[in-house]
């Protein structure tokens, strides 16, 4: 013979049943959130990498591009980071920037020093409408890269002329070919000194000097 079950006990399970149902969608509710910030962040990280990429490149291209002989008057100062270099580098910022999924806004820094400050947006947004703030924005991060030297500049002493230094006599050889160009070489502006080694500048043979990834290095900046 079966028993009834109180009244009560069919109640309360059927009070309960919505407390349970209320209970998973919120947990439901807030993994969603998280799962939403986590994008959020994951999109920030790749794009304040983008934009890391993007300022170094740019830096390295403007380095690697580089004329010493456009420099051979001012060497003391480049060597001394006073002058900022020719070569723009900006297009291989948007190139690295691309690589990774990102759009780029580059600038040569105009504070002195050598280098390039690139603000980098991701091309897709952060996130859903599930988090106020996410829907619709896209990642920003911002990166600088310097261009700075490896190596010192010693310039060459100026040679004194000689005190019984007379005209050469007409006919005789001045120093100058038929056409009147200058016969001698033109004498080096000094040497650079790299890890313990010395480089006398040679302006007939600048491709004899390390490479401009020996000369300089490129790092990111805090600002």
């Amino acid at each position: 013979m079966s028993r009834r079950r109180p009244y009560g006990t069919y109640r309360e399970r059927g009070q309960a049943t919505p407390l349970y149902m209320a209970a998973v969608v919120g947990l439901l509710f807030v993994a969603l959130v998280y799962l939403a910030l986590g994008q959020a962040d994951i999109k920030r990280s790749g794009t304040q990498t983008a934009a890391d990429a993007a300022a170094l490149a740019a830096a390295q291209e403007s380095r690697d591009e580089l004329d010493l002989a456009d420099f051979l008057d001012d060497l003391e100062d480049l060597f001394d980071g006073e002058l900022s270099g020719t070569a723009d580098g900006c297009a291989e910022a948007a190139r690295f920037a691309a690589r990774n999924d990102a759009t780029a806004s580059c600038i040569r820094l105009t504070d002195g020093r050598w280098g390039f400050t690139v603000t980098a947006t991701s091309r897709e947004p952060m996130g859903d409408n599930i988090v106020s703030g996410t829907a619709g924005e896209r990642a920003k991060a911002t990166a600088t890269a310097i261009v700075e030297p490896r190596c010192t500049f010693t310039p060459a002493e100026p040679e004194a002329p000689p005190e019984d230094a007379e005209d050469s006599p007409e006919g005789e050889d001045d120093g100058q070919t038929e056409d009147g160009a200058e016969a001698e070489e033109q004498p080096s502006p000094g040497t650079l000194a790299c890890d313990g080694e010395e480089w006398i500048v040679d302006p007939q043979h600048l491709d004899l000097l390390p490479d401009m990834a020996d000369l300089f290095t490129v790092r990111l900046a805090e600002d």
